[in-house]
């Protein structure tokens, strides 16, 4: 056997001697002990069917392919012309198509697809018959909400394509599905309203889907640095969603959504830094308590980063800011630990960033043991022993707090947590706000995709702020104009060139 039909990434053609195609295909997939091969008959007409052991479902295979191939009655003059009355008469399957390359074979049998061979026919049928095993469709993990749909992406592609096609009954909804990936051929479905989505977006990235040099992709997390425009920001241009509504939601805004086979998250291109402060519970309550949660996620967003290092500047620096009463007890507190407060702000902020890590990685059945560890000998002993004074305790105990308000922003939050603990901790105030200037003007100069990352924020869009990003409006007012990402954009700095 040539080694040439032992690569799958090489386009070598089915030929018209099954018996060599068996041969090829055995030795395509080195005779793994989950490749199957059917043999049947027909019209005196050698038939082989090729399927992967767990990736079809049997009974489909059974009444689409087995039971019409055992009782159909065809005359053929050859095995071209029986693949087509196959096709075209017999089996009357939803996902059917010619296949004429071994690389192609590979794909479709371990997709799920049944491939029919006939002697004499240089090209095979693929038949849909995909039965694999899956995770029932369930409430989503993250994004949380009380009024909004239970319903969240799972690991199958095409069920979760099916999730946004029911909630976006439109024409002008657009999915193209590739594989990407020259190992995995991972299968990515790029979504988008025709009518909506800018084109040049939409085309820029299709190409940079398909340029991504990757063997192997797991998950959408593999395609996001390839996506974005700036890959060393500390804040993503790509938005992350496990809600279908949500991701319905931003296509109609005019957004890019790309799904990827094998991961419940979508991503949703070009992400803004507002709607990590947006939840679909916003849109169930009155704009007054919607307005009040998302003061309070802003709020809480800036607390997480500035809190600790705030508190470390004033100590030390500029201790007459703090009131006299507070100012003596937070004095009382520190005189019987061992480390300063820069020094405690520093060892709490480890502390607490591995407590969290391994209540993440433990096991359910155990995980409740960090927090009891975590508040007994973090909150209480560590106090009790003098190691740590109860106000850096209750400081980073409430930014770490704060943090789990805005998930989509909790890695940007520990990072400027850090940053701004050293920042405050070695210049005082001063290198708070220099910190603070610097990642105001960081943030403020992004743009993905042409759409400026602060927008509606800078450059500044009234309507857009009093619409729908702090201020929630009503549904009345919103239901009289649209605000789509190509309106957004910012003026000369586009990207999609």
């Amino acid at each position: 056997m040539s080694d040439e039909f032992l690569n799958p990434e090489q386009a070598v053609n089915i030929t018209s001697d099954i018996e060599q195609n068996c041969t090829i295909i055995r030795a395509l997939m080195k005779n793994s002990t989950d490749l199957l091969m059917k043999y049947a008959v027909v019209d005196k007409k050698r038939l082989v069917i090729v399927t992967i052991e767990g990736m079809v479902n049997k009974t489909i295979l059974a009444d689409l392919i087995y039971r019409p191939l055992t009782f159909c009655d065809i005359s053929c003059d050859s095995g071209k012309e029986l693949l087509s009355k196959l096709e075209n008469e017999l089996l009357a399957a939803e996902e059917q198509h010619q296949i004429y390359t071994f690389s192609e074979l590979s794909r479709s049998i371990m997709a799920g697809f049944a491939v029919v061979l006939c002697e004499g026919a240089d090209f095979a049928l693929s038949i849909g018959a995909q039965g694999f095993a899956h995770r029932m469709i369930s409430e989503p993990s993250t994004h949380i909400n009380l009024r909004a749909s239970r319903e969240g992406f799972i690991e199958v592609i095409r069920v979760n394509i099916a999730m946004v096609r029911r909630r976006m009954k439109s024409p002008t909804l657009v999915t193209n599905l590739m594989p990407i990936a020259s190992r995995s051929n991972t299968d990515v479905c790029v979504c988008y309203l025709d009518d909506k989505a800018d084109k040049r977006t939409v085309g820029l990235i299709l190409d940079r889907l398909k340029a991504i040099p990757l063997n192997t992709v797991m998950s959408g997390a593999y395609l996001q640095s390839f996506l974005e425009e700036d890959n060393s920001s500390l804040f993503s241009q790509v938005f992350v969603t496990e809600r279908p509504d949500v991701f319905a939601s931003k296509l109609y805004e005019g957004r890019i959504g790309i799904i990827v086979d094998g991961t419940p998250f979508a991503l949703v291109i070009p992400g803004l830094f507002a709607e990590s402060f947006q939840t679909m519970d916003d849109y169930t309550h009155k704009p007054f308590f919607s307005l009040f949660m998302r003061t309070l996620r802003y709020t809480a967003f800036i607390l997480s980063a500035l809190l600790p290092g705030l508190y470390v500047a004033l100590c030390n620096f500029n201790p007459e800011i703090i009131r006299s009463s507070l100012l003596l007890n937070i004095y009382s507190s520190t005189q019987t630990t061992a480390f300063p407060i820069f020094g405690e702000c520093i060892v709490m902020y480890i502390l607490y960033e591995i407590m969290r890590e391994a209540g993440l990685r433990l096991p359910r059945t155990v995980g409740h043991a960090v927090s009891i560890v975590g508040g007994l000998v973090i909150g209480e002993i560590t106090v009790s022993a003098g190691l740590m004074s109860a106000p850096v305790v209750l400081i980073i105990a409430a930014t770490g707090l704060c943090s789990f308000a805005v998930p989509d922003l909790y890695d940007s939050c520990m990072f400027l947590r850090l940053v701004f603990i050293l920042a405050g901790g070695i210049f005082g105030l001063f290198g708070i706000t220099v910190a603070g200037v610097i990642l105001l003007f960081r943030l403020c100069s992004k743009s993905a995709y042409g759409v400026p990352y602060m927008s509606p924020f800078a450059p500044i869009k009234p309507k857009g702020i009093i619409r729908d990003t702090l201020v929630r409006m009503g549904w009345r007012f919103l239901s009289k104009s649209d605000i789509t990402a190509t309106e957004l954009k910012g003026n000369g700095k586009e990207d999609n060139k």
